[in-house]
């Protein structure tokens, strides 16, 4: 049986040649051209033959992903830290990795999701690259921050959500990542294991946050005994509004009231 290296045909150990010789790991539509001799068109069909066979990973249109060298096995596994590093530096984005794949990461839960999330100033959406799943969600730049850079197998780094961060993500963005009651209990834990994580989580709420998650973070830490003292930065947060949010979205509204943080108690 051959190996599937040797099934490349001329045009692809070309190519491959060409991107061993120049130590090169992004090719753009319009670079292999002129130099294999090739028509556009024949470039582009070489690059999507490549991509189709999973020789190479197609970033984004006219933006490739290759191996140094000839995958092993014959299929190219580059990993969703390292695409996503590739193509946040292609598209000049601003990211970092939330949500469920940030949970997991921080070792908040076991659950492994099959999606990478990510917060970026540049696209939303769900994208497939290389045959794995991201959902990229677009907010403001002033909205990304409090971040911890990961160094990856393949030398470079990739951005995700501090711990902190990503626990006050849960309440913020609870809809999105259907993160609550759940997030509470990983707040209580970590701010009981470290009590200096309380300042950090209240900065990260009051800078990365919003009206609700302010309140809803004031009486969660407010019930686990923080001091009024350390408290008093959230409450110079609060708005004056006579509103109520539940302590629990989603659930029924009934409860006791607890004026101070203006949250329905609910669970």
């Amino acid at each position: 049986m051959k190996h599937r290296g040797s099934e490349l045909g001329s045009l692809s150990s070309q190519f491959f040649a060409y991107i061993q010789l120049k130590k090169k790991d992004i090719i753009r539509t319009g670079e292999i051209a002129p130099v294999l001799g090739l028509t556009s068109v024949q470039e582009r069909k070489l690059l999507f033959r490549l991509a189709d066979s999973g020789w190479i990973v197609r970033l984004k249109r006219g933006v490739y992903l290759s191996p140094s060298r000839l995958p092993a096995g014959g299929r190219y596994g580059p990993g969703a830290a390292l695409m996503l590093q590739k193509l946040m530096v292609e598209i000049e984005a601003t990211y970092q990795i939330c949500g469920p794949t940030a949970f997991n990461f921080h070792g908040f839960t076991e659950q492994i999701s099959n999606v990478t999330y990510v917060y970026n100033d540049r696209i939303s959406g769900a994208r497939t690259i290389g045959g794995l799943q991201f959902l990229f969600i677009k907010i403001a730049c002033t909205r990304l921050g409090s971040t911890l850079a990961v160094k990856i197998p393949e030398g470079s780094q990739v951005v995700y959500g501090s711990k902190v961060r990503t626990l006050m993500d849960t309440v913020y963005d609870w809809s999105r990542f259907n993160s609550l009651p759940i997030g509470y209990d990983w707040i209580r834990q970590a701010t009981q294991a470290n009590g200096q994580l309380v300042s950090a989580l209240i900065r990260d709420a009051i800078q990365y946050g919003n009206q609700a998650t302010v309140r809803r973070t004031g009486y969660l830490l407010d019930s686990l005994g923080v001091s009024k003292r350390t408290l008093k930065w959230l409450q110079h947060e609060l708005a004056n509004s006579q509103s109520l949010i539940p302590w629990i979205p989603g659930r029924s509204n009934k409860g006791s009231i607890n004026r101070r943080w203006g949250v329905i108690v609910n669970g």
